[in-house]
């Protein structure tokens, strides 16, 4: 399982209605993406002070394998929310760290 996760600093002017729609935008693809397994979205609520590094909010999808994670990365729905997350986070791509895991 490949475990697909988002971390995004979103400038200040970006309202919390345009940055729901990414994530609820998100859901809808990753229900209908064969292997895509779940999708969560939130803000960071660690208590750890200043170890965020301004990533205020993020989501996490589960894939079942590797294949299902890269035909998701080039599906068109996909790379029109992540233009639209890109271009609302500080510093367009230097606003969204992406991280994956194998688990």
């Amino acid at each position: 399982m490949i475990r697909h996760c988002v971390f995004i600093r979103f400038r200040d002017g970006v309202p919390t209605s345009d940055r729901q729609a990414c994530y609820d935008d998100l859901a809808i693809l990753c229900a209908k993406l064969p292997g895509a397994l779940t999708f969560r979205s939130g803000v960071n609520v660690s208590p750890e002070v200043g170890m965020d590094k301004g990533f205020t909010e993020g989501f996490l999808i589960d894939f079942a394998d590797a294949a299902a994670r890269d035909a998701y990365l080039i599906h068109p729905e996909h790379q029109a929310i992540g233009g639209r997350i890109v271009s609302s986070a500080i510093g367009g791509p230097d606003g969204v760290f992406v991280f994956d895991l194998e688990v």
